[in-house]
């Protein structure tokens, strides 16, 4: 029997960013914190079943696709509604590779209606969620002169940087600065899914931090990444606010899924309550030989309680935080399974907005550190363990 799924939306935590400070050639400013996230009434998240899949594969084949293509999905929807006798409307997102679905408006009674259809495998209510990110306006614009290129103390920890030329990471966030000096931003594959006639370029300056940890340029500029010289790929699902949708979100991931390719890194750095269709996306993602690394999250609580941080699988690596001196950062989620690994992720410089660089704090810090030694291909844990309050100490990565 399928299932309509709905959500308690309580305390939960998307953006893996903590309120430290933010730095650079101005001086210092304080984040926001607190993160709020509610279901957005009348949109829902649809997933199909292997039926509706198989019907889709038809389709599909009858248009000329060798593989199940988003109007093929948009197709089968149009489909489906009819069967259930819901009047036609057109969905706001089609999921064809990493999940088989759509995001679409749905009154109550509709979804009701719809989640027993033969073809539905669960609907799932949408939800926003508020990153807690920092609402400032930064002057981060670099000095007339560039500084001359520093390591910052995560890099060292992890083992050095390396040479990343010619390998790629998509980073899933709020955009990358497009015109960085300091970073190898791929423009053509970037993806906009807030405003989708628009460059995925960063507002917010998140992105383009964890960009910069894990592929900064050896450039005698600025910083060095762990992967120095890799192609980022911005993938926008989060507005200036750090605020974005799960349908969005998952967009994001399903597009890395059919543009992306075996040995590929992917960059997670947020979290949010659980919420299985995100999961499912990111599990049959990291199928494909695509590598993901994925945020523990900020709140001192249990990983298994956030979305994506919680899954597991082949491929997939959830990273919990630490500062200097390998101790365990008071702020970072805890628990593994799930979490494999600790990295640095307290005081870490890195790229930021307007060409500038900016010092930030979190999970959402350490997890690039990993995303840019699973980008290199030699991930090497030095078994070393983070001082850490709970039985189960996390492994620091290393290279």
């Amino acid at each position: 029997m399928k299932k309509l799924f709905f959500l308690l939306l309580v305390g939960s935590m998307l953006f893996s960013c903590t309120n430290d400070d933010i730095q650079n050639q101005t001086g210092d400013l304080q984040a926001k914190s607190g993160v709020t996230s509610e279901i957005i009434p009348g949109k829902y998240i649809v997933i199909y079943n292997d039926a509706g899949i198989k019907k889709a594969a038809r389709i599909a084949s009858q248009s000329g696709n060798q593989v199940i293509a988003p109007e093929n999905i948009r197709e089968l929807t149009s489909q489906v509604l009819h069967d259930a006798e819901i009047a036609e409307r057109t969905p706001e997102q089609a999921y064809a590779s990493a999940l088989k679905g759509v995001a679409i408006e749905l009154t109550e009674s509709e979804a009701d209606k719809l989640a027993l259809s033969p073809n539905v495998k669960g609907i799932y209510p949408d939800m926003v969620v508020n990153f807690g990110l920092p609402d400032v306006s930064i002057n981060a614009k670099p000095a007339p002169q560039p500084v001359a290129q520093s390591t910052p103390w995560g890099i060292t920890r992890i083992g050095g940087s390396a040479d990343g030329t010619g390998k790629t990471a998509w980073i899933i966030d709020t955009g990358i600065d497009m015109d960085h000096p300091d970073l190898k931003v791929d423009q053509t594959r970037g993806k906009n899914f807030v405003i989708p006639s628009a460059l995925p370029d960063d507002d917010n300056g998140h992105g383009t931090h964890c960009a910069g940890i894990v592929a900064a340029k050896n450039n005698n500029l600025g910083v060095i990444g762990v992967a120095a010289g890799a192609t980022v790929v911005p993938i926008k699902v989060l507005n200036r606010r750090g605020t974005g949708a799960y349908s969005a979100i998952i967009a994001g991931v399903d597009y890395v899924a059919a543009n992306g390719k075996a040995g590929d890194a992917v960059n997670m750095s947020l979290g949010g309550p659980t919420y299985q269709a995100l999961d499912d996306a990111i599990l049959n993602l990291a199928s494909k030989g695509i590598k993901v690394a994925l945020a523990a999250g900020n709140e001192s609580q249990n990983t298994n309680n956030v979305s994506p941080g919680r899954v597991n699988g082949t491929n997939i690596y959830t990273i919990s935080a630490m500062g200097t001196g390998d101790l365990w950062a008071s702020y970072s989620n805890y628990a593994n399974p799930p979490i494999d690994y600790c990295a640095p992720g307290s005081s870490i410089y890195s790229t930021y907005k307007s060409g500038g660089y900016a010092t930030l704090s979190g999970t959402s810090m350490a997890t690039p550190h990993v995303c840019g030694i699973l980008l290199l291909g030699n991930f090497i844990p030095n078994w070393t363990w983070t001082t850490h309050p709970y039985r189960n100490a996390d492994p620091i990565a290393h290279k």
